[in-house]
């Protein structure tokens, strides 16, 4: 049996999920839900009287954080490939993991029940580094608000990245993801050499490496195992669109991307190559669930038109 302030409680049987083959993403309670104030309280008046406080308001449900309308996208899309095959294993499987204690989760669960979130493990790890666990559980992608969290997941090789808090008007269906190019999907390779060459350089770097793919970036294993789940269908009624809007220029350094995606055999449905221009505008028209990137600027441009962003730091 699992200590007091140690426990994960599961139902991925009963929600027909196999971890094995699912693309599992973990998500914190203060990525899924609005917790801000509770958070502030832990803070300033300490782990009990935060607890006192969850305890107190249990079937009062929290408000949607900004990672919510994704899940629930998430969700849509494991309808929609089960009204096409009710056999399919290959589903997003949703795992919960907080730092809470035990005593204070039943406000979590109580909150996924009131929006009928289909999640198949609540995971409670009081005081400790709760990503060690990531990988036991299969995880593909981790959303958290808490930096070190997210850093610690990369170092082990998982998929993350920081989700601040924002208001979030619901996007509609179907599931549309937004990827960054360097140092995100690809490495960071190309950024490097512009930091040290400037433009110039990083052009004709990318001219005379044109055959060659870019290395992995952090979030290319799940875009991968995204990009399996969207071949299940046609262009025309699939559940899921993925895009890319980089900053790279298409005249001088996109065909590389291109060709390196192409070598993954990773589908994206649509790519802007912005050339350095904000990409504010075209995420507002896009209205992901959500968008990944490396540069804080572009996260508080893509916040500014209320898209929910997801920041993944190259400086852990």
């Amino acid at each position: 049996m699992l200590p007091l302030d140690r426990l994960c409680r599961g139902a991925e049987a009963a929600l027909g999920k196999d971890p094995s083959t699912a693309l599992v993403i973990a998500v914190t309670t203060r990525a899924i839900f609005s917790l801000e104030e509770e958070h502030n309280l832990y803070l300033e008046k300490g782990k009990e009287e935060y607890t006192r406080h969850q305890q107190a308001n249990q079937d009062k449900p929290l408000s949607p954080g900004t990672a919510f309308a994704f899940i629930q996208a998430a969700q849509y899309v494991n309808k929609k490939i089960l009204e096409s095959n009710p056999d399919e294993r290959d589903l997003f499987d949703i795992l919960v993991l907080s730092n809470n204690s035990p005593e204070s989760g039943v406000r979590i669960i109580n909150s996924a029940k009131h929006y009928g979130l289909e999640i198949s493990k609540f995971c409670f790890v009081s005081d400790e580094d709760s990503t060690q666990y990531l990988k036991s559980h299969g995880v593909k992608l981790f959303l958290s608000a808490d930096r070190t969290d997210v850093c610690n997941a990369l170092r082990r090789g998982v998929s993350a990245a920081l989700v601040f808090q924002q208001e979030v008007q619901a996007p509609s269906t179907p599931l549309r993801v937004v990827f960054d190019g360097d140092a995100v999907l690809f490495s960071d390779e190309t950024d490097q050499i512009f930091q040290e060459q400037g433009l110039e350089g990083a052009v004709q770097y990318e001219r005379a490496m044109e055959a060659i793919p870019i290395g992995e970036g952090p979030l290319k294993a799940f875009a991968m195992h995204l990009g399996k789940m969207r071949k299940k269908f046609g262009q025309e009624n699939s559940p899921i669109r993925t895009y890319l809007v980089t900053a790279r220029s298409g005249r001088d350094m996109g065909i590389r991307a291109i060709k390196t995606l192409r070598e993954w055999g990773l589908p994206i449905d649509e790519a802007f190559f912005m050339d350095g221009a904000p990409k504010g505008p075209i995420l507002a028209q896009i209205q992901p669930h959500i968008f990944f990137d490396d540069g804080l600027h572009n996260i508080q441009g893509a916040q500014n038109v209320g898209v929910p962003s997801a920041w993944v730091p190259s400086c852990c």
